[in-house]
């Protein structure tokens, strides 16, 4: 397996982690009441959908359109 490869994987493993855990965190009672309040999420939240999100379509993007080299 390509080095390139296993850094896809790795992206998209993390990105989808970090959209659960944005997910989750979305869910809590604090964000709850932040978002009634405000009209918002929380800064950690916003920042756990964006990382998780590109991390995510980059990892994606790797495996779909990266190219292997053969020796």
């Amino acid at each position: 397996m390509a080095n390139n490869r296993i850094l896809a994987l790795v992206l998209l493993a993390v990105g989808l982690i970090l959209l659960f855990l944005a997910y989750q965190s979305s869910q809590s009672v604090g964000d709850q009441v932040a978002e009634a309040v405000t009209g918002r999420f929380t800064d950690h939240t916003i920042w756990y959908l964006i990382l998780g999100a590109a991390s995510a379509v980059a990892g994606g993007a790797m495996l779909l359109l990266g190219r292997t080299t053969r020796s």
